[in-house]
């Protein structure tokens, strides 16, 4: 008979003492945890992922986080121990303990109060209580960072990238994301669901030298939404890095702190053929006007109990209103537009006579939202049905920047 042998067994193995231990200020290690906080997922699994990593020693702080999509590390100079210290502790607890610290003092106290962790023990001078540990054998690291190919102004990189995000999709199809392109020394950013589009350009500086081919990542929506809030405050430079190939994946950097974004395996088509170079009308309009007169049909839209009409642009000559489309044909006849003040800069309004161009007044009020200039630009052409309409804030079809193409809804004969 045989000898049986026992199976292996792999022995459990020790949980990690943490380690990590440093000395702040409250406003230092709060900000800090505001801006990791974009990669701790909601419901995490294992638990353990909804853990901070925090890393110490020569005068350092690191944390990290990391939901299977989206990596953050944010490094801050604060007294440590020459030696590496490490701690996972629980985000959400240390985040509201830490807030708790402070409670009753004035904002300017609890700024500057004094914070120090010992391995998982947060004090500050008046208080002292721990933090619940996690597992750092089922914490899943982040992956690294990609070194920066450019560098963009951050400001105007988030106020372009805000723009485009309107225009993206919110359904489960690949339209709902950022496409981002880096080709000479220009970043370009788009976004469509089909009835809309949207696209930047933000200049770029070479990092080390510039790309010799473009490079593309498509980023989901939803994530460079939450990144816009994250870093609305933010001011210089910031890095862009992106990796093509095998896990694809986009960093932006901005000092001590890197968000790295999973792309998206698909792209978007190409879409350069849907913006017209040439139009038979170009209306400048007032912007302001048309918001309010945009928000006064919706609202009677609602108040009609009409919802999903569109509203339209009528043309008497060279003035132009705005109307909701709502009714019968003699109710529509009778209703009267808000007049819109208006310039043609190229063309004659010969060619909208008779004819309304009609949109979608929450999808109109988001493009408008997307302009920052007192005017905007309508380029048309002879055929209006559901060919997109272009908007432009100077008169050139190019755009300053910025476009954004708006499909109109067909009306009924």
């Amino acid at each position: 008979m045989s000898k049986q042998v026992a199976p292996e067994t792999n022995p459990a193995k020790e949980p990690v003492k943490p380690t990590a231990h440093f000395a702040g200020t409250h406003e230092q290690i709060a900000r800090a945890l505001s801006i990791a906080e974009f990669g701790v997922p909601a419901q995490a699994q294992p638990r353990s992922q909804g853990g901070v990593l925090i890393e110490t020693g020569r005068d350092r702080l690191t944390l990290s986080t990391f939901d299977f999509q989206t990596a953050v590390s944010v490094t801050v100079p604060v007294e440590t121990p020459v030696a590496k210290g490490y701690s996972l502790l629980d985000f959400a607890e240390l985040k509201k303990a830490l807030s708790a610290t402070v409670a009753g003092e004035t904002k300017k106290v609890a700024a500057r109060t004094p914070v120090a962790l010992a391995g998982d023990l947060l004090a500050t001078e008046h208080i002292a209580l721990p933090i619940t540990t996690l597992d750092i054998h089922e914490f899943t690291h982040p992956p690294e960072a990609t070194p920066a190919v450019v560098t963009v102004d951050a400001q105007h990189f988030l106020a372009q990238l805000n723009r485009v995000l309107r225009a993206a999709g919110r359904d489960d199809t690949l339209l709902t994301g950022v496409q981002m392109t880096l080709e000479g020394e220009k970043l370009t950013m788009t976004a469509t669901d089909r009835y809309r589009c949207a696209v930047a350009e933000v200049p770029t500086t070479p990092a080390v030298k510039t790309p010799e081919e473009p490079m593309t990542t498509h980023i989901p929506g939803d994530v460079l939404g939450r990144l816009v809030k994250s870093l609305k405050f933010y001011d210089g430079l910031m890095g862009i890095g992106i990796v093509e190939g095998g896990v694809a994946r986009t960093t932006l950097s901005m000092g001590d702190t890197t968000i790295t974004m999973r792309s998206l395996e698909d792209r978007l088509p190409d879409l350069k053929a849907l913006f017209p170079t040439e139009c038979d009308l170009s209306v400048q309009i007032d912007r302001a006007a048309v918001v309010r007169a945009a928000k006064k049909c919706q609202a009677l839209i609602k108040a009609k109990g009409e919802n999903g009409a569109p509203v339209a642009f009528a043309w008497h000559g060279d003035k132009i209103s705005l109307a909701p489309r709502i009714g019968t044909a003699d109710d529509q006849a009778r209703t009267k537009g808000m007049a819109i003040p208006s310039v043609n800069t190229h063309g004659s309004a010969d060619v909208m006579r008779g004819r309304t161009l009609a949109f979608n007044p929450a999808f109109l009020l988001d493009a408008l939202g997307t302009f920052t200039s007192d005017t905007l630009t309508l380029h048309l052409g002879r055929t209006v049905g559901p060919k997109p309409v272009l908007l432009t804030e100077g008169a050139e079809m190019a755009g300053a920047g910025y476009q954004h193409l708006l499909v109109p809804v067909r009306l009924a004969e």
